[in-house]
């Protein structure tokens, strides 16, 4: 390699982990900037125990927490533990969730968790995602919220607000769900995985909407490359705010 191509290729590399070292500084200003504006982001399924929040999680498939957390305290007081919910009546299973949509298949899903639970690993809810995924009905996503949330172990959960989000912030390019987990995972330390998931859900849920997003009224508007898909008049926008 001559010395102009030596310096050539430097430079390049140089300039790379400039934007590197960019990128990462503003996914952290953001994410400061929007964990300020939600500090009680939080996983907002009602639950006790594991059993209870990956049985939720699976419900919650398509609907909302606030109906998932309608229906649970009356399916859970029946059926309070996998062995009772491995032998519980499908028709009756599906009458009680029958709120919360796709109940046949929801139903068939954790009556199958509860037998798989209960066969597989005494009636204890795993902690390794190869395990949790192999119940039924339970992919990745939920396998992530129940470990960060039941037991404190950190990941990114791409459920559609995360990937829509993230996309839009600059974290990744992608919304293949396991890229986008490789990209947001590698910008911030491990330690905020969870909080930082469940932050972007709330933006998600609050201001940055899939149809129309409130841009004119969005915390960290001056640092999204993004800015301008949605309504960007402050009046507008504010009236497209909701609760996360």
């Amino acid at each position: 390699m001559n010395e102009h191509n030596a310096s050539t290729g430097a430079g390049k590399s140089a300039a790379g982990s400039d934007r590197e070292t960019g990128k990462v500084a503003a996914a952290h200003e953001i994410f400061q900037i929007l964990h300020q504006t939600y500090p009680d982001a939080r996983c907002a399924l009602t639950f006790h125990d594991p059993f209870e929040l990956l049985v939720a999680t699976v419900l919650s498939a398509q609907t909302t927490d606030k109906g998932v957390n309608k229906v649970t305290p009356i399916l859970f007081d029946r059926y309070p533990d996998a062995a009772a919910l491995g032998a519980a009546s499908l028709p009756e299973v599906e009458r009680i969730i029958r709120p919360t949509g796709f109940f046949h298949n929801k139903a068939t899903a954790i009556v199958g968790i509860g037998q798989a639970l209960t066969e597989n690993f005494h009636g204890v809810v795993p902690r390794e995602i190869d395990q949790l995924t192999s119940l039924p009905g339970v992919g990745r996503k939920t396998a992530q919220v129940v470990r960060g949330h039941a037991f404190g172990i950190p990941g990114v959960t791409t459920d559609t607000h995360v990937l829509r989000v993230s996309k839009r912030l600059g974290f990744t390019n992608s919304t293949k769900p396991l890229v986008v987990e490789r990209d947001v995972s590698a910008l911030f330390d491990e330690s905020v995985w969870t909080l930082l998931s469940d932050t972007l859900i709330f933006h998600g849920r609050a201001r940055c909407h899939a149809k129309k997003a409130a841009c004119g009224a969005c915390p960290v508007a001056g640092l999204c490359p993004s800015f301008g898909i949605g309504a960007t008049d402050p009046d507008e926008a504010e009236r497209l705010v909701r609760s996360p």
